[in-house]
């Protein structure tokens, strides 16, 4: 390539030729978008990763070895071209192009590398995402998504200028750990020196940055790689990004104001968007009553309204059963939603049985103020004005309504309110709305397992006033615990942690995780804490799902260089695949099918 370069170098990026340039010589190199041949002229789109420039050989003024080499072109071709910046003539400016108002008239052309025709179009939307993503080097030419790499690595340096303002130091953890009895699944790494043992990839680099805070480091941060053998959802990955941090010698209120004043600074570099302070917080249980989630949508209404007390003595099964074993009978008013078609409401009422609700109920008030329902003959027309007032429904609106155990009605309604939004296009695009979610439960007890589960993690500090209650009823705890969510989806979440051995002991406890079990895994943090731990908190916020937000994606595949895909699999490379027999062994490592395998 030197050579075929010469003395020639890159004097500018293709998108960055203005019309500050006109009467300039500049030299740009990328790929050939396009090319049109119109007899002695031919135009040239020139693109890398700034974005697109036209370029023009005139075949009566240039040399024909020059005209034969525009010719020769094909799209992907990797060029590079020398000439003059001339402004187009006003009916032929392209406004939809960032240098549509210049062109450069080619003096020079050097075909650096020629290219066969790739699979699909760089310009062609519809190509079928597992084509796009076996040839992701090609999708990555889209204008879009090379943006969207772009806007992560803003995004990033934004964090890193901000927390090394603040006195942060940026500080690696190992990726090589050990394993963890609580959470998601781990990835395991077999060791050749020490057979039969594994390591594990580190789902955060929780203990790790704990034990900075006891060995002095004050602030920490990491853009830190993070593994989870998770099943994917269109905001998750297995392998994933973290803006990671600890504080010590802090409470609650300093590490969300640090965090608020942080993301309002990567909103205005990055979007140019001023983020108002303070966020609004909710308490989890708020959040539920209210919204039906612990990361709720606040771009629209539809606020969960709870009319138990005035259905108990209804005559409706449903209702009264829900309410005798203990239930709640909750619902939401759809403004404007009353011409939605029966087809429709089925559908809805399917929607919610993913979320175990068993049924749900509607009332519809016409425009002209009838009122139609299935249920309306088990309520007196008193009755029925009663709920109907209850919810503030006017005519033109329907009414939703789940009876249940509360933890099923509240996450039905919740996942119903934003269905309905995004269906009747009450979102609008651009509006962010951020909330911060507080005291949450320390623990959550499970049916299926018949015992307590951590709500975040087993390092999570009980609320002080709470601790009493660690042995009397644990399901009451309140955790000292903050997850930040956006337009309901949770950018991050943190928590003050538990700094002293005895406590951290009787956590483990009540999770089952045994003393023998506690000291194999987390030996190290409970010995760490006898050496004085000083009291300490974090955050950690999801790079791939910020970015996701700030650049408007449906996925957070789509601000990945290199995403998985559902199975967790790279099309690209092929990942994961099977292993040579011989490091198998080296590994001493057998691989033993399971009976469902085909042989």
């Amino acid at each position: 390539m030197g050579e075929l370069l010469g003395a020639r170098r890159r004097t500018s990026m293709c998108g960055e030729v203005g019309a500050e340039s006109v009467g300039r010589e500049v030299v740009v190199m990328g790929w050939v978008g396009r090319r049109r041949d119109l007899g002695r002229l031919i135009f040239i789109t020139v693109r890398d990763r700034s974005g697109l420039v036209q370029a023009v050989v005139n075949g009566d003024e240039a040399a024909p070895e020059l005209f034969a080499r525009a010719e020769s072109l094909r799209g992907e071709y990797v060029v590079a071209v020398t000439g003059t910046v001339s402004r187009r003539a006003d009916k032929d400016v392209n406004t939809s192009m960032k240098t549509g108002e210049v062109e450069i008239i080619v003096s020079d052309l050097v075909i650096l590398n020629e290219a066969e025709t790739p699979p699909f179009s760089v310009a062609d939307e519809g190509v079928r995402d597992d084509t796009r993503l076996k040839y992701r080097y090609i999708d990555l030419r889209r204008e879009d998504r090379m943006r969207n790499l772009i806007l992560r690595d803003r995004a990033v340096r934004s964090a890193r200028n901000f927390l090394a303002a603040e006195g942060f130091l940026e500080i690696e953890t190992p990726i090589l750990a050990n394993t963890s009895p609580e959470g998601a699944r781990d990835y395991l790494v077999p060791s050749r020196v020490h057979p039969g043992a594994f390591y594990a990839l580190p789902q955060s680099p929780q203990v790790f940055k704990q034990l900075l805070m006891v060995a002095g480091a004050d602030r920490y941060y990491q853009i830190a790689r993070c593994f989870r053998d998770e099943d994917l959802r269109a905001d998750r990955q297995p392998e994933f990004t973290q803006i990671d941090m600890e504080l010590s010698f802090v409470g609650e209120e300093d590490i969300i104001a640090l965090n608020e004043r942080m993301m309002r600074t990567i909103f205005m570099e990055t979007l140019g968007y001023e983020i108002p302070l303070p966020i609004p917080r909710l308490t989890y249980r708020e959040a539920m009553d209210r919204f039906g989630s612990d990361k709720p949508d606040l771009r629209f209404g539809m606020e969960l309204v709870d009319i138990t007390d005035s259905v108990r003595g209804t005559g409706f099964a449903v209702f009264r059963s829900a309410i005798d074993a203990g239930g709640t009978v909750r619902g939401i008013r759809a403004p404007g939603c009353a011409d939605l078609p029966r087809k429709r409401i089925d559908a809805l009422a399917l929607f919610v049985r993913d979320y175990r609700a068993k049924g749900l109920a509607w009332i519809t008030i016409t425009p002209s103020g009838e009122v139609k329902s299935a249920i309306a003959k088990f309520f007196t027309p008193e009755e029925l004005g009663e709920i109907i007032k209850k919810f503030g429904a006017e005519p033109g609106d329907i009414i939703f309504i789940c009876a249940d155990k509360y933890s099923v009605v509240t996450n039905a309604l919740g996942a119903l309110r934003q269905e309905i939004a995004r269906g009747r296009g009450m979102i609008r695009p651009g509006d962010y709305r951020f909330v911060w979610i507080t005291e949450f439960p320390l623990l959550e007890w499970s049916e299926e397992d018949a015992r307590f589960y951590a709500t975040h993690h087993p390092f999570t500090a009980p609320m002080d006033e709470d601790i009493p209650f660690l042995g009397s009823d644990p399901g009451r705890v309140r955790a000292k615990a903050y997850d930040l969510a956006l337009n309901g989806f949770e950018l991050g979440g943190g928590s003050v942690r538990i700094h002293r051995a005895d406590i951290q002991r009787r956590m483990f406890e009540i999770l089952g995780i045994t003393p023998e079990r506690a000291e194999e895994a987390f030996g190290h943090l409970l010995t760490a804490f006898r050496y004085g731990a000083p009291p300490h908190g974090g955050l950690a916020f999801g790079l791939d799902r910020l970015v996701m937000l700030i650049a408007g994606a449906e996925a957070i595949r789509d601000v990945i260089a290199f995403p998985k895909v559902k199975d967790a699999s790279c099309p690209l490379t092929n990942a994961p695949a099977a292993a040579d027999p011989a490091q198998l062994a080296e590994l001493c490592v057998e691989i033993r099918r399971k009976e469902s395998d085909p042989e």
